[in-house]
């Protein structure tokens, strides 16, 4: 495995233990349907969380956040749907960006609640 795809790993790891201590449940990792992937499908009280995590180093120029592009969002829209529906839930869906931002050994966390909206 690539030190990048270790890197994003270890960020969604980060990203689940933070999402844990916040008192979600995680439902699922790496959730794909068709061509798509959710990074963690989360659930507090009646929320499900749709998480996408974006990892970075401290080098990095670019909003994070802002490197999921449209064609993604709608990727991560068909998923969860097919999840929702899949399982039968009946919550309210929220789509959030966990961003993590690596400088040296240590990790600068971001979680942007309903970061963007299907419409």
């Amino acid at each position: 495995m690539g030190k990048h795809n270790e890197f994003g790993k270890e960020g969604e790891q980060i990203a689940v233990d933070y999402l844990i201590k916040k008192g979600y449940t995680i439902n699922y990792k790496n959730y794909r349907y068709l061509q798509a992937e959710i990074d963690i499908i989360a659930q507090k009280n009646d929320i499900l969380a749709i998480v996408e995590v974006r990892s970075r180093r401290s080098d990095y120029i670019e909003n994070i956040a802002e490197t999921v592009t449209p064609k993604k969002i709608k990727l991560l829209v068909m998923a969860a749907d097919h999840y929702v529906t899949d399982n039968e839930i009946d919550v309210d869906v929220r789509f959030d960006i966990i961003t993590i931002l690596k400088n040296k050994n240590r990790f600068k966390l971001e979680h942007l609640e309903s970061a963007f909206y299907h419409f």
